[in-house]
């Protein structure tokens, strides 16, 4: 059983979906697109403004898309987890989010959230937003 990083699933802001499909708008200056939300937009993407207590936490789960998170205020922990058999086995050490922090996750890539302190996030999904729980 290994326990390597695979690098391939990592995603940054220059792979990550939920920054493509962007288009020019009618009468904005030149130089500006933008990606509009669903449903409205099929090739859009869903946009939450979230609040987390200190000390709650996300089950080890994936999302059917790419996602960015950007800490507002507060902390927050996710682990990156991989299958082995029927187990989750930890894929390399947590990543800390603070305050300006921004976070992506690979689309179907399993990961937990833990809120080490209050947490205001914008969350931003590419596509209309899934939660599937990983155990």
């Amino acid at each position: 059983m290994s326990n390597q990083h695979d690098s391939s699933l990592d995603v940054t802001s220059a792979t990550s979906r939920v920054w493509s499909n962007h288009v020019p708008m009618a009468g904005a200056p030149e130089g500006f697109t933008l990606r509009t939300t669903v449903p409205a937009n099929p090739e859009g993407v869903e946009v939450m403004l979230e609040q987390w207590k200190a000390g709650t936490s996300e089950p080890p789960h994936s999302h059917p898309g790419d996602d960015m998170t950007v800490v507002v205020e507060g902390r927050m922990e996710i682990q990156f987890f991989t299958r082995s058999g029927d187990a989750l086995v930890p894929d390399g050490a947590p990543v800390v989010l603070a305050r300006g922090d921004t976070g992506y996750v690979k689309s179907g890539r399993i990961h937990d959230a833990r809120y080490l302190d209050d947490c205001k996030l914008v969350y931003v999904h590419d596509g209309a937003f899934g939660f599937k729980a990983e155990s």
